[in-house]
Formats: structure tokens, C-alpha cells, sequence
């Protein structure tokens, strides 16, 4: 559970969706198809909802993908993020196309005399910004620099540039792909300003590395406070980011409308098969925001006591399975029949 209280920062929304201030702390995540890819972005992005994401960012690198980008945001009717690098062009065009919020990257778009334009425009449409730094695009000027001080100066010149400009609406993301400068940057950034801060692990790699990186990285930041929408940046699947990032924001205390599945590490008594399903009912029920908790146990011999602490429990056995709800045996099942009784369960329980 959280161990301090939430850093208090000024409030942003992208669309309808507010970060910072008392808003809970939002989960993002980035598509990884090409933007001109319409079709293949809009799928992407229904299976980022079916999971519960709260904020979807889509990369920008050219005029076509700025049109694309505008086509999306028609059809799927979401706040969607513009990822901008290089080019401040882009930026006007993807404002032009819809988007909610830009992100620009002051490492590789220096030339902060053209924030002016952008940052008045931007606060007429109501548009945030997001000032995104990485280890790995720092500006030259910042080399040599002690990276996690690197990091939280170049993102802050770049903020104070667009707050000059009487922008109120910025958020601020630093990340570095080592953990332990990854939190020490943040820290600083949390004790010098008020803006909502975008947190992550950059390039954490491949699901088992990223996750346990990630889980590093962001769970101790926000177990002291610091964070307000996160990103667990896993090279796999973009709905296990989301599905990652909501399970951490549980573990943590930080969301509690949510549901719990545990699972046993199965052993030779097992006769069903307990990954399959318990990663199913996951995806299944990732949308729901009600706390409930599901236990998926391999046989009866610990599944039915541990069952009895759970809203809603299966019992494997090799051709039939024990169902049980709020803790009570209901009912024995063909195993052919058992993931639709446990869908009845499901919708009792969301009645």
C-alpha cells in the first residue's frame, strides 16, 4: 500500500480526461502501428480501450501521418496524444488534426524562439503540452551533465519557455532506461515545480525485464508520492503496458474500483489449465471498475480454501471444475462449460 501522501500539482486535461491535482492517476499508453496505418491504429486503439486505457499517444513524424492522425481522431472520438519530434510544423499540423495534446521532446526541438506561436496557440485551443525528455535525446549542452540533473534542467527550461508565455497547461515527463537515475531525476523534478509529472522506466525492455523494471522504477516513485499518469514501456503487446500499469496502481492502493485475479503457480496435481484461463479472465475483466476479487486455482485441494476469501473462485479438476461465489461452493461443472459459467458469475456480481 501507498506509504505518503500524493504530491499535490496543478490539474491538465487532455479531451475529458484530467491529470494531476485530486484526478486518480491515469495509465497511457503509445501505439507501436505506423500512423498512416488508419485501419491498423484504430484496431490497435479498441484494444487499448477493451483494457481500460486512459490516454492513447500516436507518433507524428511527417505530414501524412499528421493527416492520419486527424482521420483517427474523427472515427474513434478519443482525446487523442500527438508524439512530436524535430519539428514544430508538426506540432501546428497535428493541432490541426485534433489533437489534445502535443508532446515535443526539447532535446531534439531546441529552438525554443518558436514556442511562442505554439504555446499561445495551444492555450487558445485549450491543447497541453507534454515536455518530454529521455536520457537518450538529451541536448548537447547537457552532456557530461549528471544525468538525472540533465534531465530535470532541460525539462525545465523547456517548461519555463511555454510558462513564460502564459501557458498554464504542462505536463513534464523525464525518463531514463536505468531505474536508479530514472528516480532520482524525478525526485528533483518533484521538489522544484508543481506540474503534473508523466512517469516511467524508458526502454525497459522485453515483457519479463520491462515489467520487473517497471515495477521498480514507477512503484517506488509513486509509493512516495510522485507521479500523476504512467507508462510501463514494454516491448511486446501494448495492452499488457495497460494491463501492467492498472495492476501496479492496485497493488499500490491506488486503485481500488478494480479486479484482483490470483492464480497458483500450478504443480502435478493440476488438471486445467490454469495460465490459460486466469490470463483470459484478465483481459475479460481488465474494463471493469468494481473491486472484486477472482481466484483461478489448479485443483480442489487449495482452490476451494482459497476460494473461500475470494468474490468469485474456480476449483480445476480434471474433467469438471468447483465454481464458488462470495466465498460458498455453487456449483460443480464440465470444464467444456466453465468459462460460461463463469461469465453468468461475472454478470451476477455487476448487477
Amino acid at each position: 500500500m501507498m506509504t505518503c501522501k500524493r504530491r499535490i500539482s496543478r490539474q491538465v486535461c487532455v479531451g475529458d480526461v484530467k491529470i494531476g491535482g485530486d484526478a486518480p492517476i491515469t495509465v497511457q499508453s503509445m501505439l507501436n502501428t505506423k500512423t498512416v496505418d488508419v485501419e491498423g491504429c484504430i484496431r490497435q486503439i479498441n484494444g487499448l480501450r477493451e483494457v481500460g486505457c486512459d490516454i492513447i499517444r500516436l507518433a507524428v513524424p511527417d505530414e501524412q501521418s499528421c493527416a492520419a492522425f486527424g482521420e483517427i481522431a474523427k472515427r474513434t472520438g478519443l482525446p487523442l496524444i500527438a508524439d512530436v519530434h524535430y519539428s514544430y510544423k508538426l506540432a501546428h499540423l497535428a493541432l490541426d488534426n485534433g489533437a489534445k495534446k502535443i508532446r515535443m521532446n526539447p532535446g531534439n526541438m531546441p529552438d525554443f524562439s518558436e514556442i511562442k506561436p505554439l504555446a499561445q496557440r495551444m492555450t487558445d485551443l485549450g491543447v497541453p503540452v507534454r515536455v518530454g525528455v529521455n536520457g537518450g535525446s538529451l541536448a548537447p549542452k547537457y552532456k557530461g551533465m549528471d544525468e538525472a540533473k540533465a534531465l530535470c534542467e532541460s525539462a525545465l527550461e523547456c517548461a519555463n519557455v511555454f510558462e513564460s508565455q502564459g501557458m498554464r497547461d504542462i505536463v513534464i515527463a523525464i525518463k531514463a532506461s536505468d531505474v536508479s537515475t530514472n528516480v532520482d531525476a524525478n525526485r528533483m523534478l518533484a521538489k522544484c515545480c508543481d506540474y503534473p509529472l508523466h512517469i516511467g522506466v524508458t526502454e525497459a525492455g522485453t515483457l519479463r525485464s520491462g515489467l520487473i523494471k517497471s515495477a521498480l522504477g514507477i512503484g517506488t516513485l509513486l509509493s512516495e508520492g510522485i507521479g500523476d499518469t504512467i507508462r510501463v514501456s514494454l516491448s511486446t503487446d501494448v495492452r499488457e503496458e495497460v494491463l501492467a500499469g492498472k495492476k501496479l496502481l492496485q497493488v499500490l492502493g491506488l486503485r481500488t474500483n478494480a479486479v484482483e485475479v490470483v492464480s497458483c503457480p500450478t504443480c502435478a496435481r493440476t488438471e486445467i489449465d490454469v495460465e490459460g484461463l486466469a490470463n483470459r479472465i484478465e483481459l475479460m475483466t481488465a474494463n471493469i471498475n468494481k473491486q472484486l476479487k477472482i481466484s483461478v486455482l489448479g485443483c480442489p485441494l487449495n482452490g476451494i480454501g482459497e476460494g473461500e476469501n475470494s468474490d468469485i473462485g474456480i476449483a480445476g479438476g480434471k474433467e469438471k471444475s468447483v465454481l464458488m461465489l462470495d466465498g460458498k461452493i455453487i456449483k460443480t461443472v464440465d470444464n467444456a462449460e466453465l468459462m460460461s459459467e463463469f461469465l453468468k458469475l461475472i454478470d451476477e456480481k455487476l448487477r
